[in-house]
């Protein structure tokens, strides 16, 4: 999957189509770039975890190579919200609509 890290111009139409409606994919987008987000974020914490020290004394704190070399790659990777975009274009989503039954029978 060849995902461009940098902002690239979008055809509305394109977006709109698999659910037929610009908004609806906006909204199937966010939360899948939420889901991505999330994971990454847990993925990056628990790598930092190894890292992390007891010691409260600044003098004791030194400079960990292996931690910043995660955290420049973290920062290299494409944003979630381009992956996000990526997967709904190429159809790689499942996604489904609430009925407006569903929606009645959570309302009662």
């Amino acid at each position: 999957m060849a995902i461009q890290p940098s902002i690239v111009t979008r055809d509305i139409d394109k977006i709109a189509a698999p659910s037929g409606n610009l908004y609806e994919s906006v909204v199937i987008i966010s939360k899948r770039a939420r889901q991505i987000s999330v994971n990454i974020k847990e993925e990056l914490n628990n790598k930092l975890a190894e890292f992390a020290t007891t010691v409260d004394n600044l003098e004791e704190v030194f400079e960990n190579r292996e931690q910043i070399e995660i955290s420049k790659y973290y920062e290299r990777m494409p944003k979630p919200t381009t992956t996000a975009i990526e997967e709904f274009l190429e159809g790689k989503l499942n996604y489904r609509m609430r009925s407006e039954a569903d929606v009645e029978v959570k309302a009662e």
